[in-house]
């Protein structure tokens, strides 16, 4: 009788850097590359895999503490604004020998042992979420700044930005908008889970497990209203601008005047 085999480990992923340098990591880490392209790279070692996301997220599943603070300190020199950050996520993960079906339920996802594509589904699900919560802190922080800057002007009738400083501001959200879209495929099916039933039951069923559609439709619509407020706010901005531009008009019109008049007295 064949011996059915069942362990349980944690998958664990960190926020590490509003970047990672792929290309340079790439050529430093020496351990069998899976899948990689300019965003992302798959590794597996033994029975152990590490993914790591341009966007500053790295994922981990088999490793101990001590192999993992290893690895942060090799990708350490390829981060851009690396912090020793507390925005993490993590997935009891159950690997099996027998027939049992792939399946995700609770926080509890069990993965045939040797399918690298099922992990690789698992530890990039787990990344999104870990992503999510970066940038709907992101999304907050922008969120604070919006409504105060709209309590000043319901209270002052005037904004407390001038051109230069909204520019910037506007500039700031645009960025933000920008990493969500480039670096968030919620709504999108992985390539894997297009010609294979069961992984495509994970993939549904990871996005369950982390709210990922429901969070990143809530960071949207937190987008969408910063962005109506910086409509207001560049409007109003043109208006002072176009005031500005008339009374300057006019003024001029009144030195040219005033000067014809004089002239006139004069001669």
């Amino acid at each position: 009788m064949e011996t059915q085999s069942h362990t349980e480990t944690k998958a664990i992923a960190l926020h590490l850097a509003s970047n990672i340098y792929i290309p340079g990591v790439r050529k430093s880490i020496q351990k069998e590359l899976v899948f990689g392209d300019r965003d992302e790279l798959f590794y597996a070692e033994g029975g152990s895999y590490l993914y790591i996301f341009k966007y500053g997220i790295v994922s981990f599943f088999g490793y101990d503490d001590a192999t993992i603070n290893q690895i942060l300190m090799e990708l350490k020199p390829f981060c851009e604004d690396w912090h020793e950050s507390d925005l993490t996520d993590d997935l009891l993960v159950e690997l099996v020998s027998d027939e049992t079906k792939t399946t995700a339920t609770g926080n509890h996802v069990t993965l045939h042992n040797s399918d690298k594509e099922s992990m690789r589904l698992t530890l990039l699900h787990l990344s999104q979420s870990v992503a999510l919560d970066y940038f709907a802190g992101l999304s907050e922080q922008i969120m604070k700044e919006t409504r105060a800057h709209t309590s000043y002007l319901e209270q002052n009738g005037k904004l407390d930005l001038g051109g230069k400083a909204l520019k910037k501001y506007i500039a700031k959200v645009l960025n933000i908008n920008n990493q969500i879209s480039e670096n968030l495929y919620i709504f999108d099916s992985h390539e894997v889970t297009w010609e294979d039933g069961e992984l495509d039951r994970l993939d549904r069923g990871l996005k369950q497990i982390f709210d990922l559609k429901e969070r990143y439709r809530t960071i949207k619509e937190q987008g969408n209203i910063i962005k109506e407020n910086l409509s207001l706010f560049k409007d109003i901005m043109d208006h002072r601008e176009s005031s500005r531009l008339e009374w300057i008009i006019i003024i001029l019109i009144l030195v040219e005047v005033v000067d014809l008049f004089i002239m006139r007295i004069i001669t």
